[in-house]
């Protein structure tokens, strides 16, 4: 597996991740059981796919602007 392949797992993987965290934090704002704490459990995930959602984002233009170089 190469290195943007993974990157591309890592983000997925990293969306189930938040979207559980998300569930969480739901069911214990019903349960009235909520803490601040808790609500950072989403944070990390959240804060892991933004960098990994920039890099899948900037790759297409890398790629692009790497290839005009090379036919100088």
């Amino acid at each position: 597996m190469n290195w943007n392949q993974s990157i591309r797992q890592t983000h997925r993987w990293l969306s189930v991740v938040f979207t559980v965290a998300i569930i969480v934090n739901g069911v214990a704002v019903t349960q009235k059981k909520y803490t601040n704490s808790l609500g950072l459990v989403a944070v990390l995930p959240l804060a892991l796919q933004f960098f990994t959602g920039l890099y899948l984002f900037v790759l297409p233009y890398v790629s692009r602007w790497r290839s005009k170089q090379g036919t100088h």
